[in-house]
């Protein structure tokens, strides 16, 4: 972890609402979770701690703010080594490397990917035979999220033509600029009273550009994408929820079931996945451990690889999204937590921290 207020970063301007969204109340478990603060994540409600419960009354993923973790609610844990006998690529492919969130900020990911040694000054493809992930949610609250969409769908030609590879996951975000592209203002069960996905998606970033911009295969490629897969013995994923069980009880089950439900188009149906793609935190605190098992057991994998959750906000520190807080978090790498098993990627590039690329396994 969406329109009716614009909630960006320096010199985007007011905060403009929408009248389609009647009913926005932010529920008692956001409030009991810690006190808001300014300049904090425009992501998504927080939905309850046990995910096994029913959605409380009044939940819906379509409040800005994202309430402030105190530390003290993190349990931090000191880096491991990749369990012994972990799965080791196939002959002849080359290294694994994933991205965290890019959310439309498409020059630091170039550099991002340049810094590593994937792409070359012109911006082509240079890494061979690697094989790189990206985890989900290219667009909204940064300036160019189809320009980020494209450059993926280059990417993944030109890493193909050379013996490797280039897929992406589907975010949150994804399922959003779909729904609110498909189904605009037509009202939706958001169990918060009437909602709809344009409202949300300008309430969560989105940009008047990006859906000038949108086009047919943009919209297809969107439709297309997998929720998870596992590579290397990493179960790559979106949002850190157990909300994936939901859905299959194998990664092509997984796959499939949330393609058919993007197909057949149905507003209240594709709101209902948009919204459990939006559950984030269940690997931290008491019981993340266990959370993250119950993934790993029914899909495989030694350890979750997951974005969604921005690392200050895992850590319980948050930055200033106008980027003007110069005491805000310093990300320099991806977040390792629930006893070694749940690696973060989200470096939070939209409240000044850092787009992250980062080759796997990660020992350190």
């Amino acid at each position: 972890m969406v329109e009716g207020s614009m909630t960006q970063g320096a010199g985007q301007g007011p905060e403009v609402r929408t009248p389609t969204v009647r009913d926005f109340r932010v529920p008692a478990y956001v409030h009991e979770a810690g006190p808001y603060a300014h300049g904090t994540h425009p992501g998504d409600v927080v939905p309850p701690r046990d995910e096994s419960e029913d959605y409380p009354e009044g939940y819906t993923p379509t409040q800005r703010d994202l309430p402030v973790i105190n530390r003290g609610d993190t349990v931090l844990v000191s880096v491991v080594p990749e369990a012994a006998g972990a799965a080791q690529p196939e002959t002849g492919q080359g290294p694994l490397y994933v991205v965290g969130d890019v959310h439309g900020y498409l020059d630091q990911l170039v550099a991002a990917l340049q810094e590593k040694g994937l792409l070359d000054a012109a911006g082509n493809w240079s890494a061979g035979t690697a094989r790189l992930w990206f985890l989900g949610d290219f667009t909204d609250r940064g300036p160019d999220g189809i320009g980020v969409i494209d450059l993926v769908m280059r990417l993944s030609a030109e890493a193909a033509a050379a013996g490797g590879y280039c897929k992406a996951l589907m975010g949150n975000h994804e399922l959003l600029l779909l729904g609110a592209k498909r189904f605009g203002d037509t009202p939706v069960n958001s169990g918060a009273g009437t909602a709809t996905f344009h409202a949300a998606w300008l309430l969560n970033g989105g940009q008047k550009t990006d859906m000038d911009r949108l086009q047919d295969h943009h919209l297809q490629w969107m439709a297309r994408l997998d929720a998870m897969e596992q590579v290397d013995g990493h179960l790559l994923v979106h949002s850190d929820t157990t909300a994936y069980l939901d859905y299959g009880d194998s990664i092509e089950a997984v796959n499939d079931t949330v393609r058919e439900t993007i197909a057949r188009n149905d507003a209240d149906e594709v709101w209902d996945l948009f919204r459990k793609f939006t559950k984030r935190f269940s690997f931290r605190d008491e019981g993340g451990a266990d959370a993250v098992r119950s993934l790993l057991d029914v899909y495989g994998g030694t350890r979750i690889v997951h974005g969604h959750s921005p690392i200050p906000y895992l850590l319980g520190e948050v930055g200033s999204e106008d980027g003007e807080d110069e005491s805000g978090p310093v990300v320099d790498g991806p977040h390792i937590y629930a006893d070694g098993l749940a690696i973060a990627m989200d470096g939070g590039v939209t409240m000044a921290g850092k787009l992250l690329v980062q080759q796997l396994p990660l020992d350190s």
